[in-house]
């Protein structure tokens, strides 16, 4: 009976760490390296491979060598009675846990990385083709060239432009771009940055009262800026009004954070929305007036620290 408490205790101590619970869980999911792992639970990688150490010890994980490598998996079939039943009883609880959602997203982002490593070498092998196309064209041109779907004549507004990275990329590709932010340093700040492009107009404004006319531009666009506003409905309303569907357009894009529960976002950053979910999003828009919403979760940057994000474009009826 001693023996049978102390391995309890044993199997309780393994659990006791949120970081743990999430490795587990993401690993059930997922056979993973040691540096994927990192990367999706966005910790050190040698804290990491001390929690795997430890769990795999414990005889919660199944360790497969390739090479240099060492991957990870938990197996439910694998685990003896005693800690499937506890991880069937625990895994229910982990969704629950902060981050764990986050985890999932990156876990995405993470596989279609390593799929686009995959088609890489085996490109490679089958002529090298994609580095020698990367040699003579670089490696930006696809995005750039997509850009040209975009109709030449367009009028677009950069609603909360920033420094002006969104305009940056935009500009070559349409007629004109109407920059507009509250904050005289940061309209300052993209002048500099887009000097030499001459098909840019400034204006001072707030997105919930637009310095533009009703119906003069073609698509808004709006890149992490809704969740610092009081009313984001608000700015969609007025995104409505300056749209125009006479020449094709009448096109608002949005991209924000997915709800998420960071609550220091709103002390250290200034956020007044912790995110927005998607059936939120197509309430904002549709009350706004807006036809055609579609909201799509973007696939995370493994590099990235922050929430996952979503993309949502709507469209004026004609």
């Amino acid at each position: 009976m001693p023996s049978l408490q102390r391995t309890v205790s044993e199997r309780l101590a393994d659990l006791n760490e949120p970081i743990r619970l999430r490795l587990l869980a993401i690993l059930e999911l997922e056979e993973l390296s040691v540096g994927e792992v990192a990367s999706v639970v966005q910790s050190p990688q040698s804290t990491v491979s001390r929690h795997l150490k430890m769990l795999s010890e414990g005889g919660w994980l199944v360790r497969r060598s390739v090479g240099t490598a060492s991957y990870y998996r938990l197996l439910l079939d694998e685990l003896d009675a005693e800690s499937r039943a506890l991880w069937v009883t625990v895994r229910p609880q982990v969704n629950s846990l902060e981050g764990f959602e986050e985890d999932r997203r990156r876990l995405s982002g993470v596989l279609m990385e390593r799929r686009a490593d995959s088609l890489a070498f085996f490109g490679r092998m089958a002529g090298e083709w994609d580095e020698l196309r990367r040699g003579l064209f670089g490696s930006r041109f696809t995005a750039e060239a997509l850009l040209s779907l975009v109709p030449a004549d367009w009028t677009v507004a950069d609603l909360g432009c920033g420094t002006g990275n969104a305009a940056e990329q935009i500009a070559p590709y349409v007629g004109q771009v109407v920059a507009v932010d509250q904050s005289d340093a940061m309209l300052g700040a993209a002048r500099r940055r887009l000097s030499d492009l001459s098909n840019i107009e400034y204006r001072e404004g707030s997105l919930e009262s637009l310095p533009l006319p009703d119906a003069s531009v073609d698509a808004t666009i709006c890149l992490l800026v809704l969740h610092h506003l009081e009313e984001p409905g608000r700015a969609l309303r007025e995104m409505r009004r300056v749209l125009r569907t006479y020449r094709g357009g009448g096109v608002a894009l949005i991209v924000d954070m997915v709800e998420h529960h960071r609550t220091e976002f709103r002390l250290s950053l200034g956020h007044r929305h912790l995110g927005f979910a998607q059936n939120q999003m197509q309430s904002l828009f549709k009350e706004a007036g807006f036809a055609s919403v579609r909201v799509r979760e973007m696939p995370s940057d493994p590099e990235g620290k922050g929430p996952g994000l979503f993309v949502a474009t709507a469209r004026l009826a004609p």
